[in-house]
């Protein structure tokens, strides 16, 4: 599970990391230790150090720039928080809202997560031909936003508040 957030020498955000991995470039001084779980700790026999929620690399990166996150299946039911845009139940599978046979595409603007209940029922009309509106409408996470919304929402609810203000 990819759990600490790597902030890059500048505290922009850049990925998520294992905690392994995130351990092992905090030992070998690659990164420092932004914010700690603040009751679990790593030990070893030379080694004892707090659980990294949030690191920050010693050395800046540079990054393409990147204007839009990559589309994908489950950035579109991490974005909608795992929840129906027809009903709000739990949602297991990513709706077109335009669909394919009609000339959608996969993009941000044209899916939406679905529990297989009303992805079924919608098939293959808009939601406005199968009578069943959308509760909230679609949008384009920025990089930033789609990778810390692909953490766990015990796990954002716990970031400094800088950095949650800057993802909210």
């Amino acid at each position: 599970m990819r759990d600490t957030l790597v902030l890059n020498a500048s505290f922009e955000p850049l990925s998520t990391v294992t905690l392994n991995r995130a351990v092992v470039l905090v030992l070998t001084d690659k990164a420092v230790v932004e914010h700690a779980h603040p009751d679990l700790r790593v030990r070893g026999a030379a080694v004892d150090l707090p659980v990294p929620r949030v690191i920050r690399l010693c050395r800046y990166v540079r990054v393409p720039f990147r204007r839009q996150a990559p589309w994908s299946r489950r950035g579109v039911l991490v974005r909608d928080q795992h929840r129906c845009a027809y009903c709000g139940r739990r949602a297991t599978t990513v709706d077109h809202v335009v669909p394919r046979a009609q000339g959608g595409g996969d993009t941000w603007l044209n899916t939406v997560a679905s529990c297989a209940e009303d992805n079924h029922r919608k098939a293959d009309r808009t939601p406005e031909q199968a009578g069943m509106p959308l509760l909230h409408q679609p949008f384009e996470p920025t990089p930033a936003d789609a990778m810390l919304l692909a953490m766990r929402a015990s796990e954002r609810s716990e970031l400094p508040e800088w950095l949650a203000r800057a993802a909210a």
